[in-house]
């Protein structure tokens, strides 16, 4: 959910999926195809061309160090781990681990044939998909890549054979918490033949999103290393014990890939938490070598630095959430080269249900989310640098694709509409209504806390402007910020009352839903339940005609938004800016961000 201080989704309908029909790419930011919306001179290809994966092309030469700022340290490894499925941790692996489809900058997906040469699904009934992976395809210590590599990634993320650890165990010594089973608790088999370079994958029921699996922003980690580490038997991760995946899944959470071995451009050589990830060219890697000396990928978690670095040649790349003050700065630097773009990001509030008096009344619910102005939000913060960013009316969809439907705004959230607001509240005998909230039974309403991630001035403001709204209704509101690197600590343990951050996408309509509004699911950090919402999601996975699964999602959303569990505020607009001497860095903003195409990176010749 990545901006970028965001949550990880693996197939948000939005993304959290969807292809999309692109904002263009212009000098004055308009209409047409290209997904981005705002360009200075050195992206001028991309109004040129049309085309959001062509931006900013060129031929490079041999040399150069290129420094990319991520906004986050990185606390565990495991991206596919609930608490490690951060934007940052995505983007810092996407050098070197690898996966069948990478989510592209148009909001297509592209077939990794680095890793595998096709993935075909060849029957429908049962649902059946072949993939033939590339003869070269390794990991840097020799190990081939294989179907036990398919095996081991399909068992730790199925949610079965390596159940999640009890709620007792919070710091979780047993077993697998992937952050979605979207898909892999579908497969009844994977089997490898021709030395297990074909693998072939039987659905036990039928999954419309077939290409978000096994990557889609999600990569491999190699099985090999997890058998050795657990003391399974080398190639067989069909017969892994629970305990030795829950070993191999442990072992990828606390080690970076400078510890075992990788399949990319790029070697990790060096991390130094909490500050850069050094990377070098791989001399074993099969595919397309990569021309930059070094790539750095450096932590600064104060975004307002971000242009102190540019301008100081500190780094040479930065993507933060845009802001005013930052982007003026970034105008001003010369030989950089900025766009202001749109996408798969969605900006939220979330309510936390596990607090007793949010999650017992409804009508309270319906009420905060009433009295809250997202005009009011968009007008304070992004659209003085954004004048045409919407508000969002759907959970699943952002507008522009095929699923969109406008779902929220006949229920008056997200209105402002104080009368309607305390409506709720007086019918549903709460009293001190605008003065100071009491329950039915007599009980003071909050005070909660709203928090966002420190050094986020945008979603400081909107926690300030829900402060505001809320207090109309009596309700007392802190504000109360979270550490950069401690997002994913603080929803998985479920520290807040309201929350405000983003979702960010990978191509895909329909698995993201399962992961984040289904019950128990490792994405619903609010803890939010309702069978009907379930058995519509579940069907839609099942839906291989789109438009009939995206009906169902929608229909799903309607129960939703009168449950008001999260508020949907916004598209979230993304910023990266680079120095004109590179070429082939572009926006991608999906859940992948803009290292999808790391290897290419490099020098303009």
């Amino acid at each position: 959910m990545r901006a970028h201080s965001s949550a990880l989704t693996r197939g948000l309908a939005l993304t959290a999926g969807l292809v999309l029909t692109l904002a263009a790419c212009s000098s004055g930011g308009g209409g047409g195809s290209g997904g981005t919306k705002g360009t200075s001179a050195g992206l001028t290809s991309c109004a040129t061309e049309g085309k959001a994966d062509t931006c900013n092309s060129g031929t490079t030469k041999a040399g150069g160090t290129f420094t990319y700022v991520i906004e986050k340290n990185i606390q565990q490894w495991n991206v596919q781990d609930t608490n490690g499925n951060t934007f940052e941790n995505a983007e810092a692996l996407s050098p070197v681990l690898p996966q069948v489809y990478v989510p592209q900058p148009d909001f297509s997906v592209k077939l990794n044939t680095d890793l595998v040469t096709s993935a075909t699904q060849t029957s429908a009934s049962p649902q059946t998909i072949v993939y033939k992976i590339n003869p070269k395809a390794s990991w840097n210590d020799g190990t081939a890549i294989t179907a036990d590599d398919f095996v081991y990634y399909w068992r730790t993320n199925d949610g079965k054979d390596c159940p999640p650890p009890p709620a007792s165990d919070s710091t979780q010594t047993k077993g697998c918490l992937p952050e979605s089973t979207a898909g892999y608790d579908r497969i009844k088999s994977v089997t490898g033949s021709d030395n297990g370079k074909t693998v072939t994958v039987v659905m036990a029921k039928p999954y419309a999103d077939w290409k978000s699996l096994f990557g889609a922003g999600y990569p491999f980690y190699p099985a090999h290393v997890a058998e050795k580490v657990s003391g399974a038997t080398a190639g067989d991760a069909a017969h892994m014990t629970a305990a030795q995946m829950t070993q191999g899944w442990q072992y990828f959470q606390k080690n970076p890939p400078t510890k075992y071995a990788t399949a990319g451009p790029y070697k990790m050589t060096e991390w130094v938490d909490n500050d850069h990830a050094t990377y070098e060219p791989d001399p074993k890697w099969t595919g397309k070598k990569a021309t930059l000396q070094r790539l750095i990928f450096k932590v600064i978690s104060d975004a307002t630095q971000e242009p102190i670095a540019l301008r100081n040649n500190e780094v040479q790349g930065i993507y933060p959430q845009p802001e005013v003050d930052l982007v003026n700065q970034v105008k001003a630097i010369p030989n950089v080269t900025y766009t202001i773009g749109s996408g798969l990001t969605w900006e939220h509030f979330d309510l936390n249900l596990h607090n007793p008096v949010i999650g017992k009344y409804l009508a309270l619910r319906q009420a905060m989310f009433t009295a809250i102005s997202v005009k009011d939000i968009m007008a304070k913060t992004v659209a003085q640098f954004d004048p045409g960013v919407k508000q969002l009316y759907n959970h699943n969809f952002v507008p522009g694709t095929a699923g969109y439907k406008d779902v929220v705004s006949a229920s008056g959230q997200g209105s402002g509409d104080l009368t309607k607001a305390k409506k709720y509240l007086t019918d549903a005998k709460f009293t001190g209504v605008g003065t100071a909230l009491k329950s039915p039974d007599g009980k003071t309403v909050g005070p909660f806390n709203c928090r966002y991630t420190t050094g986020n001035q945008i979603r400081q403001s909107e926690c300030q402007i829900l402060q505001s709204d809320l207090a109309n209704l009596g309700i007392k509101v802190t504000i109360k910020p979270i550490g950069a690197a401690d997002l994913g600590t603080v929803l998985a343990g479920h520290q807040y009352d309201i929350i405000v951050f983003a979702w960010v996408a990978s191509p895909f309509a329909i698995s993201g839903a399962q992961q984040l509004w289904t019950t128990g699911a490792g994405g619903n950090y609010g803890g939010y339940s309702n069978k009907q919402v379930d058995s519509l999601i579940s069907t839609a996975i099942g839906e291989t005609d789109q438009t009939k699964a995206a009906a169902l999602l929608n229909q799903a959303d309607q129960i939703m938004v009168n449950d008001a569990y999260v508020l949907p505020l916004y598209q979230k607009p993304t910023f990266l800016a680079v120095q004109t001497r590179f070429v082939n860095m572009r926006n991608n903003s999906t859940n992948v961000g803009p290292p999808y195409n790391v290897g290419e990176w490099g020098l303009k010749k």
